[in-house]
């Protein structure tokens, strides 16, 4: 017979069909991210005009031109990520106890959601889209990348803790090295930042070749966004050495979490990246390269931040592996 304990805990454990759900909308952000690459890659930034939340200052679309379609798919996608946000908070709220850690998470979720939106509307409000080279875009881009990262890491911080037996609750678990973990997290989110500018630079100065490329980087006369465009790889190249780090805490932790698939998991991830890294350069940025360059690296920030939430958040009381 089960103790009361372990009675009460599974009481406590979401249902499954949440847990799915929490994933799903996960998956679903990280597509409407995509497609917002798609957005940037193809110059579609303007299809909408500078209205907003109507496209061209109507709702329906008569004979629209492709830009404008790529972008007004764009707002509907996110108009109904906010709804799939809200909608997994208050499932969460509704299917938790108090003092679940998930419902912080979906709380956040839904903060950096709104968050993104207000980012979203004022890109096209101050005309920061399509090819402008306004000295503000840089900046803006930089803060809107960092919002959807830290948006992805509440999804999947949510998704993650609701799929626990052990150590949801605030009250059950124990901090390790939590210092280490955000410093990790952070480098990564800056090798996407400057990711993102490099991609930018990509877009408003497209070279014709690899030789033009390398001489663009070179040149006193060209962009701040061309010349610094080394800062990304650089930046990747040195965050290795955090990622290692974390890799090792996770291996070496004795404890309730067996990290070695998910370790090995981020390794294959980041090898990809460094791939996909090393085509866009020698293929000169095409954008479906591009595209699957985000989706890597999308895929590996939420891997890492699961290999954060085991390291930081262990479970104090536990029994068998999960």
């Amino acid at each position: 017979m089960p103790s009361a304990a372990a009675s009460a805990r599974q009481q406590q454990v979401p249902s499954p069909a949440l847990q799915r759900f929490a994933w799903a909308v996960l998956a679903y952000f990280i597509a409407v991210i995509l497609w917002g690459g798609l957005v940037r890659a193809t110059g579609s930034g303007a299809g909408c005009g500078e209205h907003w939340p109507l496209c061209n200052g109507t709702v329906l679309q008569h004979s629209p031109r492709v830009d404008t379609l790529i972008e007004f798919t764009h707002r509907i996608t996110s108009g109904i990520s906010f709804f799939s946000a809200v909608g997994l908070m208050l499932w969460t709220l509704l299917g938790t106890v108090r003092g679940h850690l998930a419902r912080a998470a979906s709380i956040a979720a839904v903060v950096f959601t709104l968050f993104e939106a207000v980012l979203g509307a004022f890109l096209v409000k101050l005309g920061l889209t399509a090819q402008s080279h306004s000295p503000l875009r840089a900046p803006y881009l930089a803060l809107h990348l960092t919002n959807t990262l830290l948006l992805l890491a509440a999804l999947t911080l949510t998704a993650h803790l609701l799929g626990r037996k052990h150590g949801f609750m605030s009250s059950t678990v124990r901090l390790g090295a939590p210092i280490g973990a955000i410093t990790v997290l952070f480098v990564v989110l800056m090798v996407g930042v400057t990711g993102s500018l490099a991609a930018l630079g990509d877009t408003l100065f497209p070279a014709t070749s690899l030789g033009a490329a390398l001489t663009q980087e070179f040149s006193r006369t060209s962009g701040w966004l061309v010349r610094w465009r080394w800062t990304h790889p650089a930046i990747a190249l040195f965050a290795c050495i955090f990622l290692f780090w974390l890799l090792r805490k996770a291996l070496h932790r004795r404890g309730y979490w067996n990290n070695r698939g998910l370790a090995f998991l981020v390794l294959v991830l980041l090898g990809v990246q460094y791939a996909l890294g090393a085509a866009d350069v020698l293929l000169l940025a095409p954008t479906w390269l591009q595209i699957t360059h985000l989706l890597g690296a999308d895929v590996l920030w939420a891997s890492l931040v699961v290999l954060a939430a085991r390291v930081t958040l262990e479970p104090i009381d536990y029994g068998t592996r999960e």
